[in-house]
């Protein structure tokens, strides 16, 4: 097509940009140590057994409406949420009085913690049930 625009060159600096974005996770994985690869497995045994015993609402959508009705005691956000979406969960959160607990996984890992098999960005926990998941993350 004439009118369409011609594609920028890839230059070093796009190289080394691109190659420093793809290690950061990598490094990040593999400085963890083991008091907080410890708390990690707490958490997310926690959050097994509210998942069992307790209500959860899972999604951004769902948080929001759980948040705006004043049922939500607590709200958990994966790492790799997007920066408006997670500063709005905030938001509407320190409007609600409810605890925001910044989860150290993806949504992916965050999905699979609630033995779900698809991705999770945020959820609710609306009834903790039998855990102490609230008091755990304080």
């Amino acid at each position: 097509a004439a009118g369409a625009p011609r594609p920028r060159p890839v230059t070093d600096a796009h190289v080394a940009c691109l190659a420093r974005r793809a290690r950061t996770p990598q490094a990040a994985m593999v400085k963890t140590s083991k008091a907080k690869k410890g708390s990690v497995e707490n958490v997310n045994a926690k959050l097994a057994l509210v998942i069992k015993s307790g209500k959860v609402q899972m999604g951004y959508k769902s948080v929001l409406k759980t948040l705006r009705q004043g049922r939500s005691k607590l709200v958990m956000i994966s790492s790799n949420c997007p920066a408006i979406r997670k500063s709005e969960i905030e938001y509407y959160a320190m409007l609600a009085k409810c605890i925001v607990h910044h989860y150290s996984g993806t949504n992916v890992a965050l999905g699979t913690a609630c033995g779900k098999m698809f991705r999770c960005s945020a959820l609710s926990v609306t009834d903790q049930g039998d855990s102490d998941i609230v008091a755990a993350v304080e």
